[in-house]
């Protein structure tokens, strides 16, 4: 390192502590806080995000760090992925239209993954793909550029750990470069800190989006410091929820929840075929109507889908991810009113199916994934229905209710006539409107008395 790098590094190390020092700590807001609920506004909204991992690892298309953690290959094999690295084909501007044409509203990037491979041009450690690599540049200052240019949020994937830095304790599973050393894991905080100060202050994301944080507590991590000198930076970044315990939402991954997180505010982070990086030999894509079926899951949920791809070494995306991705937003923007800025749906009892209501509750969502074999029914309903609509086709629908007695406070069933003519290939969604906020009837019903 010249005297010109380390000079910016301890420049860099002494602005992000004396942040910390000079004001007192304080704990992250209560989800009921005025500033929480302000700064995950533009979240709970969003409904759809895109995650992208995208390293050294899709030379050879093995699994992204895990490979040598897991001692499938050694470390030396894994790194020398380096030299092949080329992103010769990166546009970020088709990435981000792509993007935008699926309807996200916010993306999510890898800028440096456990392998410890920055992928900007940190001044802080010597892995980069600027020093390291063939494509012998920063690749996120294109890609914020781009995110900001086509109007959608900016969220940075950081790992906590980096089983490449001599003084992270771990390596792989089975090797360890020490056990109990305060000084070199001092050293290892301060570097963490450094290139996370250098990603805050250098792109300033509206969402950071931590990982490995399970290999270390709160208070070896700095948790609650890291927290403060990003809110330094932007008292609205919003920051998830592998932080131990200091984040703002949760993440649960891969299979769709059975039940919803209890957090507040929350977000499946879901792969198209089953690999976070690009692996050719995966060829299980998951279908269009697959990735909106689990999408439509986490809406009726009150829940975020992060849906990730994964670029080649050159920087292409994969046919097949690229069509999920061109299929997903022909949905999207037929839908959009039943998707951006809507809540979770009514009890899953009242409705066979996904639901979602508008922020007023007054128009309930009911999203269709097959053929219905007569009408479709929904239970429970105290309102009275104003009106029944295909959303995106805008065609009105006849529907009646049956089961109502006069004499008793238990709603009858509402059934809608949904005819072939009007579904949707892939997804249809019908809009209720309701005479008022939606009311439930959760009661055992009555016994005749009277007549």
């Amino acid at each position: 390192m010249n005297r010109k790098s380390l000079f910016l590094t301890a420049l860099l190390l002494l602005t992000a502590f004396l942040v910390m020092s000079q004001e007192p700590k304080k704990e992250p807001p209560k989800e009921d806080s005025a500033a929480y609920i302000n700064r995950m506004k533009w979240f709970g909204d969003a409904k759809l995000g895109i995650f992208i991992h995208w390293g050294i690892y899709a030379v050879r298309g093995v699994s992204e760090s895990w490979s040598f953690y897991n001692e499938y290959l050694p470390y030396d094999e894994y790194m020398s992925q380096a030299k092949g690295f080329t992103a010769k084909n990166y546009d970020p501007k088709a990435w981000l239209d792509l993007i935008k044409e699926s309807g996200a509203r916010y993306v999510v990037i890898t800028a440096k993954h456990h392998d410890g491979m920055a992928l900007w041009d940190t001044k802080v450690g010597e892995l980069s793909t600027k020093k390291c690599t063939p494509a012998k540049r920063d690749l996120i200052t294109p890609f914020v550029d781009q995110t900001r240019s086509h109007g959608l949020k900016l969220g940075i994937y950081y790992s906590l750990i980096d089983w490449s830095n001599e003084n992270y304790p771990n390596k792989t599973k089975n090797q360890k470069r020490y056990t109990d050393n305060p000084d070199r894991w001092e050293k290892f905080v301060k570097f963490n800190m450094a290139q996370i100060s250098e990603l805050s202050n250098e792109f300033n994301p509206d969402l950071f989006w931590f990982d490995g944080d399970w290999e270390q507590s709160a208070e070896a991590w700095h948790s609650a410091d890291i927290i403060k000198m990003l809110r330094h930076k932007n008292p609205n970044v919003i920051v998830n929820s592998r932080i131990q315990g200091y984040g703002d939402y949760a993440t649960p991954e891969q299979g769709i929840p059975v039940t919803r997180p209890k957090a507040k505010y929350w977000e499946l982070c879901q792969t198209i075929n089953d690999s976070w990086g690009y692996q050719p030999t995966d060829k299980n894509f998951k279908s269009p109507y697959q990735v909106l079926r689990t999408f439509c899951d986490c809406i009726s949920n009150g829940g975020n889908l992060l849906l990730d791809i994964g670029p080649r070494e050159d920087g292409t995306i994969p046919q097949e991810e690229i069509d999920v991705l061109k299929e997903l937003g022909r949905w999207t923007h037929k839908h959009a009113e039943a998707i951006y800025g809507t809540r979770a749906g009514i009890p899953s009892y009242c409705f066979q199916g996904y639901t979602s209501l508008n922020k007023a509750g007054d128009v309930l969502y009911l999203y269709i994934p097959y053929r219905p074999n007569g009408r479709v029914e929904v239970k429970g309903l105290v309102n009275r229905v104003n009106r029944v609509w295909v959303v995106g086709n805008g065609t009105m629908l006849n529907y009646k209710v049956y089961n109502k007695a006069y004499w008793s406070a238990t709603p009858g069933n509402l059934y809608i006539d949904v005819p072939d003519n009007v579904l949707d290939p892939q997804i249809t969604v019908l809009a209720v409107l309701l005479d008022g906020p939606v009311k439930i009837n959760n009661g055992q019903g009555q016994v005749i008395t009277a007549n």
